[in-house]
């Protein structure tokens, strides 16, 4: 009997109180938007089904009421694992309201769990985690007053700390493809990511549970190779069509995302010579030639518009943590995605690959930063964002290179001959004597002999096991007045502290290629 049924007759399978897997990542991509739409209908219009347990691994949404945000009714949820929250602001609101309970785990440790989870196994055993806040013994993860559940306990292994993340029972799996076939078998050629989509489906079938697939197309059964085929339909209980499915919020389909082409040019490397812009070449200049590379949302994304522009693209990979490898990761709403991608994977090897030290750099923002080299990029401004795949990347990668802005909300600076000037601090001072939140540790980061900068327009910090060292200083900036009267506390200073090279300054090449070929 074919598996393809109406929109009503999936939702009719799930019952109240149910938890509820989402494979989605934000800004709509891969979302499930028209199954979404219609359980949330569902609800509004019956109360139906109710007191669910919502998990998500990526933060999900688009902030124009999808994703989570579907879910965003008085009784409609009573929990919510997720790593990430601001692609749902009314989730959110419910969550800080303590209208429901709410918790943050690492991105990469929800896709792993839900292997362990398909597997029978009782958890996941990580050292992904310990000394932030998802740690137990801080914070354990919790968003608000009434989430008091312990999803994690600490544990000792060979004398080495880890953190047990324990497993639970999924009983509905809602994920996306592009064609099904009438035996329910799934490909993903239209989509520009995979996910942690199987380990997810066969995680609820060994709970006993269901697995609901949203799809663009039909096939007959028979016409699916059997290399293109994500999920078996052996997995899948209900298929659901939207022929109007978009690749991402923003996106109905770029072949590029998915390998279909390669475009000549990708779109976005053509960044504006700005304080940005400052930021990511002196960041840019931690590249070594031969670097498997992660960039974080937001700022970093100048460090491929750098090395595109040094010519030196070629002789690094670029990755993101949804499973892209190569090419050049995506701006904006379409973050996760990547164009010209020599591979994309199952988003649980990635992060495998990520936590056991695959990762030679990573470039990341940061919101505040302490005496100790602890940064909180998941609470600021009284809301909590979440981490998504910080945790993860941030502990494992060889060389980790925080960047942002010296100050926040209103900077303007200008550069002229190769000297930076500074014509109006920022409101908030990022630099602060106690992070409000701890997304990554200093301390854990010193003990395992890590190497970590964190890159400003005005200076250049390095951890050391005593604390934060100042080492570089911007032509132009001064010392007493522009660095420290603008920080929380009083760094240490490097005895060998040197200026930036003024090239950062001026819209030039840094000369990166010919460095690397000196070297």
């Amino acid at each position: 009997m074919s598996k393809i049924v109406s929109r009503e007759a999936a939702i009719g399978l799930i019952k109240e109180g149910s938890c509820v897997w989402v494979v989605s990542s934000g800004g709509g991509i891969n979302e499930p938007k028209y199954f979404l739409k219609g359980l949330e209908q569902s609800f509004v219009e019956t109360g139906k089904p109710g007191k669910l347990v919502l998990c998500h691994s990526s933060g999900i949404g688009d902030k124009h009421g999808g994703g989570s945000d579907c879910f965003a009714h008085p009784g409609m949820v009573r929990k919510v694992i997720g790593s990430h929250w601001a692609w749902s602001p009314a989730m959110s609101d419910m969550a800080f309201s303590n209208k429901l309970e709410a918790y943050i785990l690492p991105q990469g440790v929800m896709v792993q769990l839900a292997r362990q989870i398909a597997g029978g196994k009782p958890g996941l055993i990580s050292h992904v985690g310990l000394k932030t806040f998802i740690d137990p013994r801080i914070e354990g993860g919790a968003l608000n007053d009434i989430s008091k559940a312990e999803l994690s306990e600490v544990m000792v292994i060979g004398g080495r700390e880890y953190l047990f993340y324990k497993a639970f029972p999924i009983d509905v799996t809602v994920i996306r493809g592009t064609t099904a076939d009438e035996d329910g078998n799934i490909s993903m050629e239209q989509e520009g990511m995979v996910l942690e989509s199987i380990s997810a489906a066969q995680a609820a079938k060994n709970s006993g549970g269901i697995v609901i697939a949203q799809v663009k197309r039909l096939t007959r059964r028979g016409c699916l190779k059997p290399l293109d085929v994500k999920i078996p339909g052996v997995l899948v209980d209900a298929v659901v069509v939207d022929p109007e499915q978009k690749q991402s919020f923003i996106t109905d389909y770029e072949p590029a995302f998915t390998g279909e082409i390669k475009l000549p040019e990708v779109p976005g490397l053509d960044t504006e010579f700005d304080v940005r812009m400052v930021v990511g070449r002196r960041a840019a200049m931690e590249l070594r030639s031969g670097d498997c590379v992660n960039l974080g949302f937001g700022m970093p994304d100048t460090v491929a518009a750098v090395a595109s522009r040094e010519g030196v693209s070629d002789q690094i990979t670029l990755s993101v943590e949804q499973g892209i490898i190569g090419g050049v990761p995506a701006l904006g709403i379409n973050f996760g995605l990547g164009y010209n991608p020599q591979a994309i994977i199952d988003e649980a090897y990635q992060f495998d690959w990520y936590d056991g030290g695959g990762l030679d750099i990573a470039f990341l923002s940061f919101a505040e930063l302490d005496r100790e080299g602890n940064v909180n990029v998941s609470k600021f401004n009284g809301r909590v964002t979440g981490v998504g795949g910080f945790i993860n990347i941030s502990q494992n990668a060889k060389r980790v290179v925080f960047i942002g802005t010296f100050t926040a909300s209103g900077l303007v600076t200008s550069c002229q001959d190769g000297r930076l000037c500074i014509e109006k601090d920022g409101k908030y001072k990022k630099m602060v004597d106690r992070v409000s939140q701890i997304s990554f540790s200093g301390s854990y980061a010193a003990m395992n002999g890590q190497e970590v900068y964190y890159v400003t327009e005005r200076a250049v910090f390095k951890l050391t096991a005593a604390g934060v060292m100042l080492v570089e200083i911007a032509p132009g900036a001064d010392l007493q007045r522009d660095i420290l009267d603008q920080m929380g506390f009083e760094p240490l200073i490097s005895e060998t502290m040197q200026e930036m090279d003024q090239k950062i300054f001026s819209d030039c090449l840094l000369g990166l290629k010919r460095r690397w070929e000196e070297n």
